[in-house]
């Protein structure tokens, strides 16, 4: 069986390059689903991207989200009739658009998506990431059918947490990607 394409879902604003997910497109030649406005996103823009990069992916997808991303892939989940070519989906950091001081900036992407994923997943969360409360970020998980990691106190689970290369976080994904065949 062909090795599963991997897709990256940079939340808003993307992922810079101290960012985990860039430093795993650069070590692992994962691919970055790009949007086409990274400052003022927009729901159904970033939806038909994601779409696109999974109808051209030449293998089933596993999906590699943390932010807006994983926000993206619950709601791109509720609509493609794509879904089927996901193998797996790795959830790090989920933002929550519905937080009072982002609505103004994110107002297409609330009200988040609570639907149950149709295909396996992890939802990596963080005691005190300043973007989504630890109880939503577990409501998420719960609501979407996917497997919960607590991170203890990791902040939003990006370049600013530490992580660099994130090892810890690869052989998740490693995991993951083995137990979803």
């Amino acid at each position: 069986m062909p090795n599963p394409t991997v897709l990256l879902l940079p939340g808003w604003q993307n992922s810079g390059p101290a960012h985990w997910q860039s430093r795993w497109e650069a070590l692992h030649g994962f691919t970055r689903v790009q949007q086409h406005d990274w400052m003022q996103p927009l729901r159904g823009d970033w939806m038909m991207q994601l779409e696109e990069a999974v109808l051209a992916a030449p293998t089933p997808v596993v999906l590699v989200a943390h932010s807006l991303g994983c926000i993206l892939t619950a709601a791109w989940a509720q609509h493609s009739q794509n879904t089927h070519r996901v193998k797996s989906a790795f959830l790090v950091g989920p933002g929550d658009p519905e937080r009072e001081e982002l609505q103004a900036q994110l107002k297409s992407w609330w009200p988040v998506v609570m639907d149950k994923l149709l295909f396996p997943a992890e939802l990596l969360g963080s005691r005190n990431d300043p973007y989504c409360s630890f109880e939503r970020a577990r409501q998420f998980a719960a609501a979407w059918g996917a497997d919960w990691v607590d991170c203890g106190n990791a902040g939003h689970l990006n370049a600013d947490s530490g992580l660099g290369d994130w090892p810890e976080g690869i052989a998740r994904l490693h995991t993951l990607m083995a137990r979803a065949g």
